[in-house]
């Protein structure tokens, strides 16, 4: 999934633009509101949002992700699912921002974890060893002063 898949896709049946498939958030603003969706697949001339209504055939919205603001026509609806045909093409540079991998900066910025008994922990991190050990009635090794 990603960057790839649209570089890479196959162009098969009547479609003319590449796809990407994907799973982000993204928004509708509809005669009747505005409605939270999740973006399924994405290329320059349209898209398939899945929302929780379902949306007329032929009805005008404008789709709504990031920075990507692109008024658009309900072209299908089958259930949850509705394929949406821009109004303009989107720049390929646009497509290609929704579906950019996060950089090692970014992951290692929000990477979570429970640090190892065996590596040096910091102050913080001794100190809640400590009370985790001393609430469930054990010592952790490696957390005295």
């Amino acid at each position: 999934m990603g960057v790839d898949n649209f570089l890479n896709a196959n162009v098969t049946g009547k479609r003319q633009a590449k796809r990407a498939r994907v799973l982000l958030a993204a928004k509708l603003k509809t005669a009747w509101g505005e409605i939270d969706c999740r973006l399924r697949d994405l290329s320059r001339k349209g898209a398939l949002v899945e929302c929780a209504n379902s949306l007329p055939q032929g009805s005008e919205v404008v789709f709504i992700r990031s920075s990507t603001i692109v008024p658009a026509r309900v072209a299908w609806s089958a259930g949850q699912k509705v394929g949406l045909e821009f109004h303009f093409m989107i720049d390929e540079h646009e497509v290609l921002v929704q579906l950019k991998k996060p950089s090692s900066a970014q992951q290692t910025q929000h990477k979570f974890r429970r640090p190892g008994l065996n590596e040096d922990l910091s102050d913080q991190e001794r100190q809640a060893a400590r009370a985790w050990g001393a609430a469930v009635g054990i010592a952790v090794p490696g957390t005295d002063l």
